[in-house]
């Protein structure tokens, strides 16, 4: 899973599988190859867009939990790559983008939250976040929600962050990929980049 990484600071997108992180993927990079898919697990390996003369690149991650016609063991083993890529990465990753699909998300977490275990996407979270990666929850496919300041208020509560959404604007971005809708992650990681000294690959967003 390791090999051919390019050696570039880069932002991941990572998430759930059939979230709509590849199509995000072409939103950000205005390029067309990433395959995207309605199967999940579509994308099984990290897919890196990089620019030759900047020290720079766009990866999206394989999508961690169910995956249509993949067993359990094999679906473990994508999510461990994930976390390994990231653990062993983490120095050069200015940010993450956890991209969560905004009508689902509270069924899902809500879902798999037990006394003996969390949600993947709350547990990505708090990881990104332990190795002070500064990341951005894209809340996807938002123009199918109707109850929307509630649907990102509930968000926030699951993931430890106090209500209202509109005071984390860094960490909640209600977008729409597939319309191109993405102002608000885009203005999110520009104020991470920023933070960190790399106004220069603000033409990238």
């Amino acid at each position: 899973m390791f090999e051919d990484r390019p050696n570039r600071d880069e932002i991941v997108l990572v998430g759930r599988s059939n979230v709509g992180k590849s199509t995000l993927m072409r939103e950000l990079t205005g390029h067309s190859k990433f395959t995207t898919g309605k199967k999940p697990g579509v994308t099984r390996k990290p897919n890196h867009f990089d620019w030759n003369a900047e020290k720079f690149m766009f990866t999206d991650l394989p999508g961690f939990g169910f995956m249509s016609g993949v067993d359990r063991d094999t679906r473990e083993a994508i999510k461990t790559d994930v976390v390994q890529y990231i653990e062993e990465n983490a120095d050069d990753i200015l940010a993450a983008v956890l991209v969560v699909d905004g009508k689902s998300v509270i069924d899902i977490i809500d879902r798999h939250t037990t006394e003996d275990s969390i949600p993947h996407d709350v547990e990505m979270f708090f990881f990104l976040d332990e190795l002070d990666i500064p990341t951005v929850v894209a809340v996807n496919k938002m123009d199918k929600v109707d109850d929307r300041d509630e649907r990102l208020n509930d968000l926030c509560d699951r993931l430890g962050l106090f209500p209202p959404w509109k005071q984390w604007r860094n960490v909640i971005a209600p977008i729409t990929a597939k319309r191109g809708d993405i102002s608000h992650l885009e203005d999110a990681l520009r104020s991470h980049l920023h933070e960190q000294g790399r106004d220069d690959l603000f033409k990238f967003l």
